[in-house]
């Protein structure tokens, strides 16, 4: 049980990730449903079929990942606080929750009943409305009743929009008469308008309550993360009017290819859904309006993370890292009582290891380091792409990043430190550190097998892009156990736009593959490589001090 209150926190943010991405799709599906699916269903033939389906089984994922979610959340309160099952489940988080997953089941039933658009229409907003109960709205002093409409009309508009994407792909895939993709592509694009809509006005007004300032959308981590959304949102708009300009074209021409509508779409579904895991990841932090001491201001961002300075190329020595050094101590202080030296550091104690100026040296250093590692690795991929066939090995230097990330991310644990492996699978930030480095692992591996022509299946060239969009998600969500606020904000200054260029880079990745030989893909061809270099630019000038 102590594992699992140690890793609550982190495992919680990814299942309510994982809840609001069932969620949109359940209901984006449905009202795909109801609004354009079976008015039309003489056009679109077993696209309706699909859609239900789509949306039903969405509605059950819902179920399903609430249920493990309010399932963990219990046993965290049932082990650390006097508090019986009952008691936990009869608190307006539970009750929201268990609302949200009976109304999530009754909607799939219906789904796949037939039911009329009525009463899907009545399972989908008792769902919606469960949800925004457990929004920041809900535990607001002031202004609760509109900040609920607006939480409920944020989370409807991404429904609408990124919600529906899944079934208007499928329903690409899978009509072939020019005038039923054209109705699709029509219908579909004044709903995303409305979605947008929807999203900008809820979006601005949310802003205003839980932000407040441009102090606190740069100097807190919740603004920082909005700004995310924001860079991602603009890339969906983006998106967004490539595809509108593309069913423009189908409206007066029924025989205008859609292939590139589908592929822009596909990279929606991505970013969106790594737009709900930071949407997630919001929820683990306070709004930037309640936190108004230990911001980081604009001249320590600017000292500290926006001022170059030459990369530390040479290691301090592990023996004065915090958690060495004071074992060294409490051992010599042990052996002058002889009494049994105790450990420095328990992984999984809820205690911050201790953290000392060669701690940062060493960070430091890992993450210059790194930098070269990828800033090569991006060189190499434009000198591949403008020709050079011999720096198609450039995925072999993923594996030294792989192997030097094990090796240096976390230097209290084996091999360097005395903490075993398992062991410190207790501190969700080692657990994230063993992801990032197992990730490269997989770039090299896979993506050297497809520029080598070992792996010819489309699947093997698709892992590249997917992990490596997936790994930006994941820095997205990334936490440090730092106990000074202002410290960790400003090393979530450096993270997110690190994170946004490794979702630019495996987004533009899976373009060059997808779309169909051209000025596009040619295009993607290059942005993702040029990406790389940037990520790798950025560690090299990486500071945390």
């Amino acid at each position: 049980m102590s594992r699992l209150v140690d890793l609550i926190g982190y495992v919680g943010i990814l299942l309510h990730g994982l809840v609001i991405v069932s969620q949109s799709m359940a209901l984006g599906g449905m009202l795909f449903l109801v609004l354009l699916a079976r008015p039309f269903a003489g056009l679109l033939g077993p696209v309706v079929g699909r859609t239900a389906a789509i949306a039903a089984w969405s509605a059950v994922a819902l179920v399903g990942v609430e249920a493990i979610n309010l399932g963990l959340q219990t046993a965290v309160l049932v082990s650390t606080v006097d508090l019986s099952v009952g008691n936990v489940l009869s608190a307006d988080f539970a009750v929201a929750g268990i609302t949200k997953a009976v109304a999530a089941g009754a909607l799939a039933l219906l789904l796949w009943g037939g039911a009329a658009a009525p009463w899907l229409l009545v399972a989908g907003g008792v769902e919606l409305a469960a949800a925004t109960l457990t929004t920041h709205a809900a535990a607001r002093l002031a202004d609760n009743a509109l900040l609920l409409g607006v939480e409920a009309l944020h989370q409807l508009g991404a429904a609408i929009w990124i919600g529906g994407i899944p079934c208007f792909v499928m329903a690409l895939a899978r009509l072939h008469d020019g005038g039923a993709l054209r109705l699709v592509g029509a219908r579909f694009s004044r709903l995303s308008m409305a979605g947008v809509a929807a999203i900008l006005a809820s979006g601005v007004t949310m802003s205003v309550f839980y932000i407040g300032s441009w102090a606190g959308l740069y100097g807190t981590a919740y603004g920082v993360m909005v700004g995310a959304k924001i860079g991602m949102f603009t890339m969906l708009l983006a998106l967004g009017l490539g595809n509108f300009l593309v069913t423009e074209r189908l409206r007066r021409d029924p025989a205008t290819p859609v292939l590139r509508l589908r592929r822009f779409a596909e990279v929606e579904i991505g970013i969106g859904f790594t737009v709900f895991f930071a949407a997630a990841s919001l929820t683990s932090v306070p709004p930037a309006v309640d936190l108004t001491t230990n911001r980081a201001t604009w001249h320590e961002i600017v000292a500290r993370d926006l001022s170059p300075r030459l990369p530390t190329l040479v290691s301090p020595d592990h023996a004065r890292l915090g958690i060495p050094a004071l074992q060294a101590q409490l051992d010599a202080e042990a052996r002058a009582r002889a009494a049994e030296p105790r450990a420095a550091f328990v992984e999984g104690s809820g205690e911050l290891p201790p953290r000392n100026a060669d701690d940062i040296a060493w960070s430091e250093y890992n993450h210059h380091w790194a930098g070269l590692f990828v800033l090569a690795i991006g060189l190499l991929a434009l000198l591949n792409q403008a020709g050079l066939r011999w720096a198609r090995h450039w995925p072999l230097v993923f594996l030294g990043l792989s192997a030097f990330l094990f090796l240096r991310s976390d230097p209290e644990i084996w091999p360097l430190g005395d903490i075993g492996v398992f062991a410190s699978l207790r501190d969700p930030e080692v657990v994230q550190h063993r992801l990032f480095a197992l990730l490269p692992l997989l770039f090299g591996v896979f993506e050297w097998c497809v520029r080598t022509a070992r792996l010819r299946s489309r699947a093997a060239a698709q892992v590249f892009p997917l992990v490596c969009a997936g790994g930006g998600a994941l820095l997205l969500t990334h936490n440090h156990t730092i106990a000074n606020v202002k410290d960790a904000l400003l090393i979530e200054f450096t993270h997110t736009p690190l994170a946004l260029a490794s979702i630019v880079a495996g987004w533009a990745r899976w373009l060059e593959i997808r779309l169909p030989a051209g000025r596009g893909a040619k295009l993607a061809g290059w942005v993702w490589p040029c990406c790389f270099a940037a990520i790798g630019l950025m560690l090299v000038f990486y500071r945390e001090a």
